[in-house]
């Protein structure tokens, strides 16, 4: 299931009322948490992805149980794109053909809504506390949504010894593959 940092109660309104509570909501949350909007409104699928993409935050996905639709969005930042650094890069194209193992280091919802098969998940924030989990000896191919948090991600696992990481790129946003999801 997924991980929520707020849930949201929109059932009832129309358009634009579920657009502008999350709006006036989401000025609560900190860069990379994650709402969840309860609404009822049909509507508002298109409007919240709109409006999300429009102000720089991810819409997740939608997921429908009876006449409520459980919206998912992470929110963005507003800091300029910093300059890739990690020297080693790899493509997207056929990394799932790759050996080695694929670390997924977006955030939980993120990847419930959709990862590439057997990708690991280790979110950005729990690497350090988490990278026992991962062999030094293998090849490690890190994604994220952009390349920006998987370049950070890489740097910080060679800074720990792992000599065979790569930092994969575009990422999960160009991604034209099989996918699988958990919600």
């Amino acid at each position: 299931m997924v991980r929520v940092n707020y849930q949201l109660d929109a059932k009832g309104l129309a358009c634009p009322m579920p657009v502008v509570k999350t709006k006036k909501a989401f000025t609560d949350l900190e860069e990379g948490q994650v709402m969840e909007v309860q609404a009822t409104d049909k509507g508002s699928k298109a409007d919240l992805a709109a409006w999300a993409s429009s102000v720089g935050h991810l819409y997740l996905g939608t997921v429908e149980e009876g006449d409520v639709l459980y919206h998912y969005i992470r929110k963005g930042t507003n800091e300029p794109d910093v300059e890739k650094t990690f020297k080693n890069t790899v493509s997207l194209d056929g990394i799932e053909l790759r050996d080695g193992k694929i670390l997924d280091v977006r955030e939980a919802a993120e990847y419930a809504f959709g990862h590439i098969q057997d990708a690991k998940s280790i979110p950005m924030g729990e690497l350090e506390a988490r990278i026992q989990e991962l062999d030094k000896e293998q090849e490690i191919y890190v994604i994220c949504r952009t390349g920006k948090r998987s370049d950070l991600a890489a740097q910080l696992l060679a800074n720990n010894g792992f000599k065979k990481v790569y930092n994969v790129l575009p990422g999960m946003n160009e991604w034209n593959g099989k996918i699988t999801k958990e919600v």
